[in-house]
């Protein structure tokens, strides 16, 4: 191989180096920014996620901390948490736009499906994780709560179990996406999905369990939705593979 075709194999590597780092820095400079928002408004964040440990504990009850730092480091860490949420869509946009313009037209549009029900399906679950599975948890929790043994939260554990729950939902509620994307390049079928069920429904609540906290209530709130959209996702991978076939047909 000559020197030319050594530089020009290099070129079109270094243009990619440098694009990628552009993006790169404009994703790290979208979560710096919403950072800063995040901690200026750390204090009404703090405000809606304590919401549903409140409903439950008696009136004049709140939050407690144990270390001179514990308040303010956890409120960095909850900005932290919101700046990675808010940027979200932008940090989308910037991997999208690295990676279209290698995409055919036709592949574009097909993947324009999945670039909106991403986030669609990760509020869906961070909702029903705040509405409806924090406020069953924290329940069956205080349930246990006797004359000897009082709650008494700490500020730092609360957050952090509020926002992995939030999180973890949001994440596992990306299934049908995930496998959708898995049969768009081959890797599965419908027949497998169904075939692989039984395995599947352990699978996801072995999931569900390391995700939540250590009780049934979280569990089965999450393990129920995730085998839901696991059969979603069989509806959505056959509609993958009847396209495939209209192509084919198409083509001969």
């Amino acid at each position: 191989m000559s020197t030319e075709d050594i530089d020009s194999t290099k070129a079109p590597l270094l243009d990619h180096l440098i694009e990628l780092r552009s993006r790169l820095v404009k994703s790290m400079v979208a979560i710096l920014l919403a950072f800063f928002l995040c901690y200026w408004q750390s204090g009404n964040i703090f405000q809606f996620l304590v919401q549903p440990l409140l409903g439950v504990l008696p009136e004049g009850r709140g939050l407690i901390y144990t270390a001179p730092q514990e308040a303010f480091f956890t409120y960095v860490k909850l900005s932290l948490w919101g700046a990675i949420m808010l940027a979200f869509p932008i940090i989308a946009s910037q991997i999208w736009m690295f990676v279209a313009p290698g995409l055919y037209k036709h592949e574009r549009k097909a993947f324009l499906p999945f670039l909106i029900a991403t986030p669609l399906l990760f509020i869906l679950g961070a909702t029903l994780a705040y509405e409806v599975v924090m406020p069953l948890a924290l329940k069956f929790f205080a349930h246990f709560e006797t004359t000897d043994i009082r709650q008494e939260t700490k500020v730092a554990d609360y957050l952090s179990l509020a926002m992995t729950l939030i999180f973890a939902f949001g994440l596992a509620f990306e299934l049908p996406v995930l496998l959708t994307l898995m049969a768009k390049v081959g890797l599965i079928s419908s027949d497998t999905l169904k075939s692989k069920r039984r395995y599947a429904i352990v699978g996801i609540f072995i999931v569900a369990a390391v995700l939540t906290p250590p009780d049934m209530v979280s569990q089965v709130s999450l393990g129920v939705p995730m085998v839901l959209l696991y059969e979603i996702s069989i509806f959505s991978v056959k509609w993958v593979e009847r396209g495939k076939r209209r192509a084919r047909e198409e083509e001969e």
